[in-house]
């Protein structure tokens, strides 16, 4: 991620209302997993932490953090969150059949060799452990949020299943998320295409999707995708910003 994102990412990833809202729906889909508190659970790309922050609040103690961000590790540690280190998301540093769940948050599309990295969260998975990932939806959404983010791809509902049953995981759930959100994401990033693409400069660099919004509207839009969050409990969407999977390995593996 390009350096100066990577630094805004991390001063608003606790209270923007996307960041909220998607750790929300995370929250929700492990909570419905009825795990033990000690199950073992790592978080791939776990930034400054604030997701294993609410699961130490709400009782789980066997927690593992890893970011390839040395400044998300330190802004982590900084708060108090500990088991959390530097690491490659594709070259895990973890024994085989180590954790009960591994999180991945819009991770995957940064990583070129998905194979590898899938490979890697499926070896690190104990029998019968599960893998929860979310991604960015749809090719045609690419856009300069993307290119800012240094993205390889975005996913259809398919292909991430496709990619999950590939490392040998059976694939357990797939859905789209952020549905609410879609229809006028996709005319935004439609309509600018049908103009001249801006040029960066050192004067006016690219910008991504993460604009600044007052806190009225920071909490109209957490509590419309966090009441979506609820409805995608009991359903799967045919459509959304973002598609996320639960896929777990064999037992017998």
């Amino acid at each position: 991620m390009n350096l100066e994102y990577e630094e805004k990412y991390h001063q608003i990833e606790e209270n923007y209302w996307w960041f909220q809202a998607r750790r929300d729906m995370v929250f929700r889909l492990i909570q419905d997993l009825k795990l033990p508190k000690t199950a073992a659970i790592l978080e791939i790309g776990c930034s400054g932490g604030p997701l294993l922050q609410r699961l130490t609040r709400t009782g789980y103690s066997d927690l593992t953090g890893i970011d390839v961000s040395e400044t998300g590790i330190a802004v982590a540690q900084q708060r108090g969150i500990a088991n959390v280190s530097c690491m490659d998301g594709a070259h895990l540093d973890f024994p085989d059949a180590s954790f009960d769940l591994v999180i991945a948050s819009d991770v995957l599309e940064h990583i070129q060799d998905e194979a590898q990295a899938l490979r890697e969260w499926t070896r690190v998975l104990r029998p019968g452990g599960q893998l929860l990932v979310f991604v960015p939806a749809f090719s045609f959404l690419w856009g300069k949020h993307d290119v800012v983010n240094q993205h390889f791809r975005r996913y259809t509902a398919a292909q991430l299943a496709a990619g999950l049953s590939r490392a040998g995981l059976r694939v357990q759930r797939r859905s789209y998320w952020n549905v609410g959100l879609f229809f006028p994401t996709a005319a935004v990033r439609l309509l600018k295409r049908l103009r001249p693409a801006p040029v960066a400069t050192p004067e006016e660099p690219l910008q991504d999707d993460f604009f600044a919004t007052p806190p009225l509207l920071n909490s109209v839009l957490r509590g419309f995708i966090t009441a979506e969050n609820r409805l995608l409990r009991l359903l799967n969407a045919p459509v959304g910003v973002s598609v996320f999977a639960l896929a777990r390995k064999s037992p017998a593996a």
